[in-house]
């Protein structure tokens, strides 16, 4: 049989980075399998779900670059084809019908609580006639579950696990309103999508026992189970806000790239030997599903970086142009020219071993093509001096005539320096504070010649003059 297996989120908010790793395993686990990756949305909470949720997941997907097969399936969408489904365990007798008002299941819960017994329904209409029903009470419908023996999972990750049936009660399938829970409204999707292993987070795992009752009540082959633990924040608690970002678009936002964010979540819990950056051709070749760990995995932010530091280092330079144009041209509020984009081209080779994420390029590339005069930072300004400002001017003239380029432009400035009778950095630091607004950056001749023999004294002059 095909394997096939499939992502299916709730549209009630972002994309968080567990739904990303469960989305990641489950289409390297078909990729692998040389099988099929479904979408499909669980839209069926009518209240939470949200398009603007629904497109924000579509999206992350895409920038992750996981691509399903077929069309999305939205859930709410076959409620109807469930709800029959469920009548049909009724007429058959693996579902009863129960008119328990709410008032009586709160007392069964009351007493249950009072017996310190676990809170279930107790079966009162399980084996009562229909005949018996109070007027005016809608029904339920209900699973007619096995009260004896156990159900076991054989979870591809967390191993045998069995619970006794006696302590699953007879959950309802399809609510007084004609509409089908949760878990049955799962079960037919993933029966009729034709899903051979589901696999998800282990805060799952309690559902795929009363889903394991359902698929044998129906007649249906049960799929293997795979429940992933969760990942938790370097406290050790489950990951949330208070970590900090955990939705798949804060992370686009922050400057990560995809292959970077599937690598190191495709490391969070799983390994392969010692191999930290893994391609996604590797990737696929040598995904075992049963190679996840079972305990939580923790997020570490400086792994992040350094492991998107290197996809930074490897990308193609007019990618990261790309990137970081988008992102400066929003900051000043135009569109920059053809000759921005050339410079920022001849600089990234320069630029990009220095950056951990793709904000800190553009920080980095910024000073490239910012509009002049330029506003130096506050150190910056402190070695702009009168007497700085005097010898850049002096300076501007003694560039103007030589050959632009590194070496050359080196061997100008330490003879202007010479003359000045001052050591190389009493002219470089100015110089740098000139050129790029900053006392860091990438090497002061290099600066020069991707600026450019009018750009760079043009910036000479507006430090020399004060602007």
């Amino acid at each position: 049989m095909s394997v096939v297996v499939r992502f299916a989120p709730s549209p009630t908010g972002y994309l968080h980075i567990g739904g990303a790793r469960t989305a990641l395993f489950n289409w390297l686990f078909a990729r692998h399998h040389g099988g099929s990756f479904r979408l499909r949305i669980e839209d069926t909470d009518r209240v939470r779900s949200t398009d603007a949720a629904t497109a924000a997941i579509i999206d992350g997907l895409r920038w992750l670059g996981l691509d399903w097969d077929g069309e999305i399936v939205h859930q709410f969408s076959r409620a109807t084809h469930h709800a029959e489904i469920a009548r049909q365990l009724l007429a058959s007798g693996g579902a009863y019908f129960c008119y328990c008002t709410p008032a009586e299941l709160e007392a069964m819960r009351e007493r249950a609580r009072a017996e310190k017994r676990s809170v279930r329904y107790d079966g009162t209409w399980r084996d009562r006639d229909p005949a018996d029903a109070p007027a005016g009470i809608a029904p339920v419908i209900r699973l007619r579950a096995p009260q004896t023996g156990s159900t076991t999972i054989n979870d591809l990750v967390q191993g045998e696990v069995t619970v006794a049936n006696e302590e699953l009660d007879d959950l309802i399938i399809l609510r007084s309103d004609g509409t089908p829970t949760y878990n049955f409204s799962v079960v037919v999707d993933d029966h009729d999508m034709q899903i051979t292993q589901v696999i998800r987070g282990d805060d799952h795992l309690n559902n795929a026992f009363r889903q394991t009752q359902i698929y044998r009540a129906l007649g249906w082959e049960v799929p293997q189970f795979g429940h992933v633990p969760l990942i938790h924040g370097p406290d050790g608690a489950k990951m949330s806000k208070r970590h900090g970002a955990i939705a798949v678009g804060d992370y686009r936002e922050l400057g990560y790239l995809p292959e970077a964010l599937r690598n190191y979540l495709l490391r969070l819990g799983w390994s392969h030997g010692d191999d930290e950056i893994i391609s996604t051709e590797d990737a696929i070749g040598w995904f075992d599903i049963t190679h996840v760990g079972r305990g939580a995995a923790r997020f570490d932010q400086a792994k992040l970086d350094s492991v998107n530091a290197h996809y930074i280092r490897e990308a193609d330079d007019a990618r990261l142009v790309d990137l970081v144009t988008e992102r400066l041209s929003n900051e000043f509020g135009h569109v920059l020219s053809d000759s921005d984009r050339e410079r920022l081209m001849q600089a990234m080779p320069g630029l990009k071993p220095r950056a951990k994420t793709i904000v800190e390029l553009a920080a980095k590339a910024r000073f490239y093509v910012a509009p002049r005069p330029l506003q130096p930072a506050a150190d910056a300004a402190k070695a702009l001096t009168p007497e700085a400002r005097s010898r850049l001017g002096a300076l501007g003239g003694a560039l103007a005539e030589a050959p632009w380029e590194a070496a050359p432009l080196e061997v100008a400035l330490r003879s202007f320096a010479e003359t000045q009778g001052v050591k190389l950095g009493a002219v470089a630091q100015p110089l740098r504070a000139a050129l790029t607004g900053s006392l860091a950056s990438p090497g002061i001749f290099e600066v020069m010649q991707v600026l450019g023999r009018d750009e760079s004294l043009a910036r000479i002059a507006d430090a020399a003059s004060g602007g």
